[in-house]
């Protein structure tokens, strides 16, 4: 078998993750970034791609001659044409679970770093600050414990269930938005209005699909609760980004941090890039190399239940 691997330099920093264990499945046809056509030449004899974030759209399935099977180094699937793929009986599946401690850290981290201002401490200390202060502790920045406040979650799937889990050990108050609510006599399910107008704390872990598309749009920040902080982790497609922008130097909110947007890597003209408030990191919550050694073992255990006929972690469209 042929297998295209079209995007390794998103799975490994420096040759830190070995993809050699792909080699026991066929010969292996590795890019770090394939071009569109690339992309469409090299599919055409291909009988198994893996991909992290390459679009594998309509046309890509219709040069796909040979294609049978396409695995997902991600729990999101938006850049796969699924319908198409199924229309072509190519089995699609993705790695779900794989990064719910590393994104649940990353929240945390936005989290403390926002109500601890601990980087501009750090840097007023580095900046001689304290070396000229007349008292021991200087209250340059105003700070807030976490204890008490109201975390609203919006998605309930591994991830969502991972931050309520952590938000309860600091001693927060929790909310939760989802589609499909599943009671379990504990969570406090709530439509989205009452989770914006009473949370702190606003955290994204849905989807982006048709339904979520821009949902975080001016309407939603605009109930939300004046100055409170926003956190997006999911995709960056479920955000208005002006909308965001405008909340952010209106002082609606005191914060936000993101680690993704709708265009990756940053547009030159991203609205966010001058944000007043806002911490961006590169979409990096999911990559810890432990959590990317994770993805790399279900990416290979999919493969090697599809191959013996019975797929696993399937998307069905």
């Amino acid at each position: 078998m042929k297998i295209l691997l079209t995007d390794s330099a998103t799975l490994k920093s420096k040759g830190d993750l070995s993809l050699d264990g792909f080699k026991k499945f066929g010969d292996v046809k590795e890019y770090e970034n394939i071009s569109r056509q690339e992309l469409l030449s090299e599919v055409a004899d291909t009988d198994i791609l893996l991909c992290n974030k390459t679009v594998i759209d309509s046309e890509v399935i219709k040069a796909a001659k040979k294609l049978r099977y396409i695995g997902i180094f991600a729990t999101g699937y938006n850049n796969i044409d699924i319908k198409s793929a199924a229309s072509k009986n190519i089995t699609v599946c993705n790695a779900g679970g794989y990064s719910t401690n590393a994104v649940v850290q990353q929240v945390f981290a936005y989290i403390l770093a926002h109500y601890t201002k601990i980087a501009q401490y750090d840097s007023f200390v580095k900046q001689g600050g304290w070396k000229r202060s007349p008292v021991f502790s200087p209250l340059e920045y105003p700070t807030e414990e976490i204890f008490g406040k109201t975390l609203g979650i919006i998605g309930y799937g591994s991830i969502g269930r991972a931050v309520e889990r952590a938000a309860e050990g600091f001693g927060m108050n929790v909310l939760v938005n989802t589609r499909t609510v599943r009671e379990n006599g504990h969570t406090r399910f709530v439509d989205l209005d009452t989770l914006l107008k009473n949370s702190d704390i606003v955290t994204v872990h849905c989807p982006l699909n048709s339904q979520s598309a821009d949902f975080m749009n001016q309407a939603a920040f605009e109930k939300m609760k004046r100055g409170a902080f926003f956190i997006n982790t999911s995709r960056g497609g479920v955000v208005d980004e002006q909308a965001l922008f405008s909340a952010l130097e209106s002082g609606r909110l005191s914060g936000a941090a993101v680690d993704v947007l709708k265009t990756e890597p940053m547009a030159e003209d991203c609205v966010l890039f001058n944000a007043k408030n806002i911490t961006i990191t590169p979409h990096t919550a999911w990559a810890p190399l432990a959590t990317r050694k994770r993805l790399l073992d279900i990416v290979i255990s999919n493969i090697e239940a599809f191959l013996s006929g019975n797929p696993q972690n399937k998307i069905i469209p």
